[in-house]
């Protein structure tokens, strides 16, 4: 099993810069292969917002590249993500995602971002 637990979600005005934590835990650490972050918005399917591969190749949302840096520590079990430029359509839900070498897949409880002047 795998638990994740994000933190670092809030209100912010556009234009302003947040960053998630998430912190993996559980006997199956050690394998997971990929992390990253989602998000759901009132209304909307849940959405990729950035991944981080076992080989450490970087996937982003469209709407977010240029804007949002995800970065993974695996010595201590923690995936980041650097929200800069953030804009109201950037409010939701954000989830941490884990996967582990057996193909099952790991969700946060989600942090809200509330991007609102």
């Amino acid at each position: 099993q795998v638990q994740l637990v994000e933190s670092g979600g809030g209100l912010v005005q556009p234009g302003g810069s947040l960053r998630l934590s998430c912190t993996a835990s559980g006997r199956n650490i050690f394998a997971i292969r990929d992390m990253g972050w989602f998000r759901q918005a009132p209304g909307k399917q849940r959405e990729l917002v950035a991944l981080v591969t076992s080989r450490r190749n970087t996937n982003y949302g469209d709407s977010v590249k240029g804007r949002f840096t995800i970065s993974r520590d695996s010595a201590r079990n923690t995936v980041d993500l650097q929200m800069n430029s953030l804009k109201p359509d950037d409010t939701a839900v954000y989830y941490c995602y884990g996967n582990t070498i057996d193909l099952s897949t790991y969700w946060g409880q989600g942090t809200q971002v509330t991007v609102a002047s």
